[in-house]
């Protein structure tokens, strides 16, 4: 099965690489281009470029997930085992997630329409929010998709729902500078898929690749200088898809011993682990926002990667190195449940003294700049 969920990323990239090729023209003649944002966000420079790539990346993951979907329902057991014997095995497991799956993708072209909306007529936060929450509460409530089920139903749902809107809104704020947001998820999302791969949760592997090779067609045209960004309907249902995908994804397992990501309970800190610098963007923003008495949920240019800018990086310099951070703290997470406690919490140390050293970093730049010095 390993083949197979490789040759989605080449799918995805297949149908992202014309698919955005073509929004680039379509969105130029169609004046689909950059937004002000909504009112109070920061004056930036607009530039002419189109900002509906996100209907790229939506149709190299949902197109080929919900034309899978009906081939194997629509196929018999026994072509299969002719066809595909290896995928033949895991058809009443797959048939299982057929629900869920489902219900995904009607969540995701809700905050694809909501997106696509907003980066044509500037929303204010709340419509946006408020279909994150349904969405989130959909797929936790009805669906099982769940984090920390040992808290208990009810505390249950609430950590994963307030886990699947920071996701998605961490990688919204990301999205602020030519290749960024679509770098570190495509980083994020093929760590999350070899961890998947490794414990055989094959549906989950196979959609994230999609994400990866959706991801990756998309870079092509958006790596600085960008000929189109994704906006809002492609970063939201990316974060949501991230979060989603790992809230189904089992980190670790007890009752294995030969369990491939481990037996150990702090396992469960892989996802944070793997996308500590979307975190950390989207934290100190948000304090930085708040101390200044404006509203989190108001852009400006005080992200990480503006930051980043001021201290005298170029905006490619600034994406590349937060690309590199990104793998750099995340490649240690996919082995956090095999590691002996003491191993698992220096990776959890490498990625706070990381973190440390970034925050220090900035904080002495900051200062050094504000004295003049050179």
């Amino acid at each position: 099965m390993i083949w197979p969920v490789l040759g989605l990323v080449l799918v995805g990239f297949l149908i992202s690489l014309p698919v955005t090729a073509i929004l680039i023209r379509a969105g130029r003649r169609l004046k689909a281009l950059d937004t002000a944002g909504a009112a109070g966000h920061a004056k930036t420079h607009l530039r002419a470029v189109p900002n509906i790539g996100g209907l790229a990346i939506y149709l190299a993951v949902c197109l080929p997930l919900a034309g899978g979907l009906l081939v194997l329902w629509l196929i018999g057991e026994g072509t299969w085992r002719a066809w595909l014997p290896a995928l033949a095995d895991h058809l009443p497991r797959v048939k299982e997630s057929t629900p869920t799956a489902v219900a995904m993708l009607v969540c995701i072209t809700a905050l694809h329409i909501i997106g696509l909306i907003d980066d044509r007529r500037s929303l204010p936060a709340w419509p946006k929010l408020l279909v994150q929450l349904i969405a989130a509460a959909i797929m936790t409530i009805w669906f099982d998709v769940r984090l920390l089920t040992l808290l208990g139903p009810a505390l249950s749902i609430i950590v994963t729902i307030i886990w699947i809107i920071a996701i998605t809104n961490a990688i919204n704020f990301l999205d602020n500078m030519d290749g960024l947001a679509g770098g570190v998820a495509a980083i994020a999302a093929a760590l999350f898929m070899v961890a998947t791969i490794l414990n055989q949760q094959w549906f989950i592997a196979g959609t994230l690749a999609l994400l990866v090779g959706a991801l990756c067609g998309f870079l092509i045209f958006n790596f600085p200088p960008a000929k189109i960004f994704m906006g809002d309907g492609g970063s939201l249902i990316i974060g949501f898809l991230l979060a989603i995908l790992t809230a189904r994804t089992t980190f670790y397992s007890p009752e294995q011993s030969d369990y491939a990501l481990g037996t150990a309970w702090y396992g469960l800190f892989m996802p944070i682990v793997v996308l500590a610098i979307p975190l950390y963007d989207f934290t100190t923003v948000t304090v930085i926002r708040l101390v200044q008495g404006k509203s989190p949920f108001v852009g400006d240019q005080q992200h990480f990667s503006h930051r980043l800018v001021m201290r005298g990086l170029s905006k490619r310099g600034a994406v590349v190195v937060i690309w590199a951070v990104t793998a750099a703290t995340g490649i240690g997470g996919i082995s956090m449940g095999r590691l002996h406690p003491w191993q698992a919490a220096l990776v959890g140390a490498q990625v706070l003294l990381l973190l440390m050293v970034i925050a220090l970093l900035e904080h002495a730049s900051r200062r050094a700049a504000a004295r003049g010095d050179s």
